[in-house]
C-alpha cells in the first residue's frame, strides 16, 4: 500500500500552504493557552471564593463550556460575533473575521478546562502555606499572587502541557467555520490533486510527531517535578 502512494504533490507551492495553514494553528493554540490561563486563573479564583453570587458565576460559566461540543461553541462564536464586531466598530460586512471568532471562541472554551486544572493546583498547595503567609503580615492577594500561585503552576504545568496538546489538535475543527488551519490547507491540497490518501497520511504523521513529542516533554516534566 505505502509503496503506490505518490507524493509528487508535496512540492514547493505545496509547503508554502501548508506552513500558512500550521501558523494559524499555532496562533489559536498559542492564543487559546494564553488566554485560557489567565481566564482560567480568574474563574478558579471565583469558585474558591467565599462569596456565593462570585461561586456560583463561575460554575454556571464551567459547566455551560464543558456541557456543550467545541464545534458548536465555533458555530456559535462565527454567528455572533462579526455581526457584534460589525457594529461596534462600523466594519464592512465583507471583512472576513473568522479568525477572529475563532480566537475568542477557543479563547473561551479551553478557560473553562484551565480553570478546573488551576483549582485542582490552588487546592493541591498546602494550607500551611497559605497559615504561613498569614503569619508575614500578607494579605490574601498578596498571598494567592507570591505563595499560592506560584507553587500551584509549578505543580500544573505537565497537565498545561497535556491540554495544550489536546487543543492543538481541536484546531483542526476550524474547518466548519471554513478556515483553513494546517488540516484544512492540507486537506484542500488532496482535494485539488486527486491525493486524499497521502495527504490525509501525511497529516496525520505532522499530528502525530508534533504531538507525541509534545506529550513525551510533558512526561518529562512530570517525573522531573516528582
Amino acid at each position: 500500500m505505502f509503496s503506490q502512494m505518490d507524493f509528487s504533490w508535496l512540492n514547493a507551492s505545496a509547503m508554502h500552504l501548508m506552513g500558512r495553514g500550521m501558523l494559524v494553528s499555532l496562533q489559536i493554540t498559542a492564543t487559546a493557552i494564553a488566554a485560557g490561563i489567565v481566564l482560567g486563573t480568574l474563574i478558579a479564583l471565583m469558585r474558591l471564593s467565599a462569596m456565593k453570587p462570585l461561586r456560583a458565576a463561575a460554575v454556571l460559566y464551567v459547566t455551560m463550556f464543558r456541557s456543550v461540543p467545541l464545534v458548536m461553541v465555533l458555530l456559535w462564536f462565527f454567528l455572533i460575533v462579526p455581526q457584534l464586531l460589525q457594529a461596534l466598530f462600523d466594519l464592512s460586512p465583507s471583512t472576513d473575521l473568522r479568525f477572529t471568532s475563532a480566537l475568542i471562541a477557543f479563547a473561551l472554551f479551553e478557560s473553562a478546562y484551565y480553570s478546573e486544572i488551576i483549582r485542582a493546583g490552588i487546592q493541591s498547595v498546602s494550607t500551611g502555606q497559605l497559615n504561613a503567609a498569614y503569619a508575614l503580615g500578607m494579605t490574601y492577594p498578596q498571598a494567592m499572587l507570591m505563595v499560592i500561585l506560584p507553587q500551584a503552576f509549578r505543580n500544573m504545568l505537565p497537565l498545561f502541557l497535556t491540554q495544550g496538546i489536546i487543543l492543538f489538535q481541536d484546531t483542526s475543527l476550524v474547518y466548519v467555520i471554513a478556515l483553513s488551519d494546517f488540516f484544512g490547507q492540507t486537506y484542500g491540497i488532496g482535494l485539488r490533486n486527486g491525493d486524499i490518501v497521502e495527504t490525509l497520511f501525511f497529516v496525520g504523521a505532522v499530528y502525530f510527531a508534533i504531538c507525541y513529542s509534545a506529550s513525551l516533554f510533558a512526561r518529562h516534566c512530570r517525573h522531573r517535578k516528582a
